[in-house]
């Protein structure tokens, strides 16, 4: 029996996983580390701290696991992505790393847009310039840290450090790369003119690689610490959305999925390249070879429904842990009861700005029709549907693009509810699943490693092997009929609006 090894840097903790080749998990460890905020909008970590986290957890798994070193046929990784690594001459690491979620660039944004032009800019890297983007981070070290920048001869992602610590070798691959705004979506290779136009010396970053190449082998002294074989191969793996397209099998046109954390996600395959030119989706290279992925982002998912909870729905938590269950169970079937529209209620989810498809920083949640016959319960079914309208827009865009999306995984907190998969299923016209296996990018980057190792010919024949869809939502054609006029008035109220948030925004009180 051979086995693999799934790395996942994230943002909290670093979780390892070892599976067998047919996807079981056979152990698994998690480390957790601390977020730094020195200042409002900076968001940075240790990169140390990940390298003691994988290796505590590497070290772990394999003892816990009992396997034989030597069964172990490779190692693949997947991360945060966007955050910024800069090593020195003696690739010691310089300041701590600028995550991606640090929103300090705002200067360097209208930098890198000016110096390269907006639309160029999309037409190369896929995407217009963002805060959270690593080119950003890159040039706001270059303005404000120039002793830093000038001593900088490495660039790296968070889980290419990794590679690095790992092998020796400075590598990374063309998903995350694709979120560094540095990369040619197209051509899937670094631009030359980005980084031209940006004074970015290309010595500075790793060579790039599909996400299952070999990109170098586990060193005698990490073997030494961890208990893995020295020689062990490590592949290029993903970034932590590609890895768990991987890990729910999203690997075909007509595949995609839907994540409902905090934000919400869309993801959808393509093995054929689309850009939005108006930048409303994030198009990136993804972690199967010569295909691309397709993301859009709705800000304020599932955190939506958590604030409704930690605010309004005191009741339901003080009844779950009296009953032992989940007081977004209790949730559930409350909004259940409301009938589809939510009695003419809205919600716009806009807590926290938007992504997909406005791209507004401004605008801002609201209830829209709330009258004297609305009871929680409906305010709570309206927040569900709302974010499920907000996922639709993400689909309308890639439709839009000519993306066909004809089979869709349901990842992520919301996706364990029923009545949001059904939601979704109705919305969407298509079948909504779940996978039996929850690793997710774990599981996504053992398989690139699979198919590195050779056990797999192809990242759609390992999917195909091992990700089986556990729970199935069909949609309802008269829910969809329903749904159909509800969202097309959802779709005028942000237009209607705007301006209002715009001077909501600005107002002086």
């Amino acid at each position: 029996m051979a086995y693999i090894l799934g790395v996942d840097i994230g943002t909290s903790g670093t979780k390892t996983v070892l599976f067998s080749e047919d996807g079981t998990p056979v152990a698994s460890a998690l480390y957790d580390y601390p977020l730094y905020t020195p200042c409002n909008g900076y968001a940075e970590q240790d990169p140390a701290d990940w390298w003691n986290a994988c290796v505590n957890s590497i070290r772990d798994v394999v003892a816990k696991s009992g396997v034989p070193a030597d069964e172990i046929k490779g190692v693949g990784l997947s991360g945060q992505m966007h955050g910024l690594v800069m090593l020195d001459k003696d690739n010691k690491v310089i300041r701590n790393s600028i995550i991606w979620c640090d929103q300090r660039t705002g200067k360097e944004v209208v930098e890198i847009t000016e110096k390269v032009g907006h639309d160029r800019l999309i037409a190369i890297t896929a995407n217009p310039a963002i805060t959270g983007f690593t080119a950003a981070k890159i040039m706001w070290v270059k303005n404000n840290e120039p002793e830093n920048y000038e001593k900088c001869r490495h660039i790296l992602l968070p889980k290419d450090y990794i590679r690095f610590m790992l092998t020796g070798e400075f590598a990374t691959e063309v998903s995350d790369a694709s979120g560094m705004q540095l990369l040619d979506i197209p051509s899937r290779c670094w631009s030359d003119e980005v980084l031209t136009k940006l004074g970015i010396d290309k010595s500075l970053l790793a060579k790039v690689y599909e996400s299952p190449e070999i990109t170098g082998t586990v060193t005698k002294a990490v073997a030494q610490a961890t208990g893995l074989k020295e020689g062990t191969p490590v592949v290029g793996g993903a970034g932590d959305n590609a890895a768990a397209a991987v890990g729910t099998g999203v690997v075909e046109d007509g595949k995609a999925f839907t994540t409902i954390g905090s934000s919400g996600v869309v993801f959808a395959h393509t093995s054929d390249i689309s850009i939005d030119p108006k930048g409303r989706v994030h198009t990136f290279c993804c972690a199967v070879p010569g295909c691309w992925h397709v993301m859009g982002v709705t800000q304020s998912a599932g955190l939506s429904l958590k604030w409704f909870r930690d605010n309004f729905a005191w009741s339901e938590m003080e009844t779950a842990a009296s009953m032992g269950v989940d007081p977004y169970y209790l949730m559930d079937k409350e909004a259940d009861s409301v009938p589809i529209g939510a009695n003419r209620l809205f919600y716009m989810p806009y807590l926290n700005g938007e992504r997909t498809p406005h791209l507004d920083p401004n605008v801002r949640g609201a209830f829209v029709g709330l009258s004297t016959m609305h009871k929680k319960k409906d305010m709570l079914r309206a927040v569900m549907e709302g974010v499920s309208y907000s996922l639709r827009d993400c689909v309308e865009v890639m439709r839009e693009m000519n993306i066909s999306i004809d089979d869709m995984m349901a990842c992520g907190g919301g996706g364990t509810s029923p009545l949001w998969r059904q939601m979704l299923a109705d919305l969407y016209a298509c079948n909504v699943k779940t996978t039996a296996n929850k690793e997710g990018p774990a599981l996504g980057v053992a398989l690139l490693a699979a198919v590195g190792a050779g056990i797999y010919s192809s990242v759609p024949e390992a999917c195909k092997a091992v990700i089986k869809p556990e729970k199935i939502q069909e949609p309802i054609a008269e829910n969809s009929a329903k749904y159909e006029k509800v969202y097309a008035l959802y779709k005028k109220l942000y237009p209607a609006m705007k301006a209002n948030f715009d001077e909501l925004a600005s107002l002086d009180v």
